[in-house]
């Protein structure tokens, strides 16, 4: 007989590589090693489900104006400190006891509900990998999108397998600089995220990128600067980027994301030459909205997580100088 050393498994799916031993989980507490296979101890075991606006991820060039049925299981494989659904990540996914629904009824589900597509939200969806690589070409075969809100802290390896199965669209968290993940993500390599996000890009798949401005972490010139500059890089100027409001949540009791400060990140950005900048989390500011980057015109007018308006043409351009929007559904 080997020792539990000797028939420990290295997981695949995300950056943290963890070598789990026999009995044993890994840092995410999803996977255990039985007899040195991985067994998804969350697969179909959804801790959250409800249908919710493709403008909540967010998601601003991607079916807007649409619902998509909303899912998650528990756990998660960072550690944010602010994180707004810490009662979802942080729980056990061991000692708790989440219903089982089957791909095939979350398809099902989310036709029945009016839905247009299936995201995997709230949680780190990279969790439920064997789940949604079940699911996703379900969903296609009845004409649903499929996307994930992520860290953007998986493999390549899993992201190609996602790929494949049917993922449309990917909307990725950034935290911040190096510092911020290694301080605050539970020791994270932030550049890997970026790494994602350019590999996603080339795949063909929709990309935004949020990066929630938290009060005295990320919020610096230094910190604006690095997220702007790396978006440029990894995705172009063409994908959206959104500065997201942040307010006290789980262990962070900062004040809220000065508004000031998120008009600042979004002229740094429009000035550095990304065409399509958001702020969120604050209802009613004229930054919620798309315009056109030649000539201005207002093209989709949000309030809040809600389209108001889509003036966009058919063929996604602008109305006014014929632009080209990159814009799905």
């Amino acid at each position: 007989m080997g020792t539990s050393e000797e028939s420990a498994v290295q997981c695949t799916l995300c950056r943290r590589g963890c070598r789990i031993k026999s009995g044993e989980v890994g840092f995410c507490r999803t996977r255990r090693n039985e007899q040195g296979r991985l067994q998804s101890i969350v697969y179909g075991r959804l801790a959250a489900l409800e249908s919710r606006p493709i403008e909540i991820k967010p998601f601003f060039h991607f079916y807007p104006g649409s619902t998509a049925l909303t899912y998650c299981c528990y756990s998660c494989n960072l550690r944010c400190r602010w994180c707004q659904n810490w009662h979802l990540s942080r729980t056990d996914p061991v000692r708790v006891q989440a219903e089982y629904v089957s791909p095939q009824d979350l398809v099902d589900m989310a036709l029945r509900f009016g839905d247009k597509g299936l995201c995997c939200s709230f949680t780190e969806p990279t969790l439920l990998h064997e789940y949604n690589l079940a699911a996703f070409p379900l969903a296609k075969a009845a004409g649903l999108y499929t996307c994930y809100v992520s860290n953007g802290y998986m493999t390549l390896h899993a992201l190609r397998e996602l790929r494949e199965a049917g993922l449309d669209a990917i909307k990725i968290d950034v935290k911040g600089d190096a510092e911020v993940y290694r301080e605050y993500c539970a020791a994270a390599h932030g550049e890997l995220v970026w790494e994602t996000a350019a590999a996603a890009k080339g795949m063909g798949l929709h990309v935004e990128i949020v990066n929630l401005v938290v009060t005295g972490v990320n919020d610096s010139e230094r910190a604006l600067h690095y997220v702007i500059q790396s978006h440029l890089q990894a995705v172009g100027a063409e994908t959206p980027l959104h500065f997201t409001r942040y307010y006290p949540a789980h262990q962070m009791h900062a004040p809220p994301t000065p508004i000031s400060t998120l008009e600042h990140a979004y002229n740094l950005a429009r000035q550095a030459g990304l065409a399509y900048v958001y702020l969120g989390n604050v209802p009613g500011h004229p930054a919620e909205n798309t315009y056109c980057p030649s000539c201005g015109q207002l093209l989709i007018e949000r309030l809040g997580y809600r389209m108001r308006r889509n003036l966009l043409t058919p063929s996604k351009q602008c109305p006014s100088c014929g632009r080209s929007i990159p814009c799905i559904g």
